[in-house]
């Protein structure tokens, strides 16, 4: 499990990015690029950090189930995701 301050850091950084995002769009489109580094560095999306829905974990991260490996093993093998199967042969 992710310390909760790595937690609570990263949905800072989604709050601000949402925040600004309209801001960064008309800024961009201007080309006003001293506009953009004047903004907090924290409103740029590529400092979002992708963690794991259940322990937080950023390494080894599924997007399209948004679970760390280890996270997905384990719901998979007890049958929790929906559409995933053992794979034996």
């Amino acid at each position: 499990m992710a310390k909760k301050s790595w937690i609570a850091r990263n949905e800072r950084k989604k709050k601000t990015v949402e925040k600004y995002a309209e801001l960064r769009l008309k800024l961009r489109q201007e080309k006003d690029y001293i506009g953009l580094a004047m903004l907090p560095r924290d409103a740029s999306p590529t400092r979002l950090v992708n963690r794991c829905a259940v322990t937080g974990r950023r390494r080894a991260f599924l997007r399209r189930f948004r679970l760390s490996r280890i996270s997905f093993r384990e719901l998979a093998s007890a049958g929790m995701i929906p559409g995933v199967t053992k794979s034996s042969w």
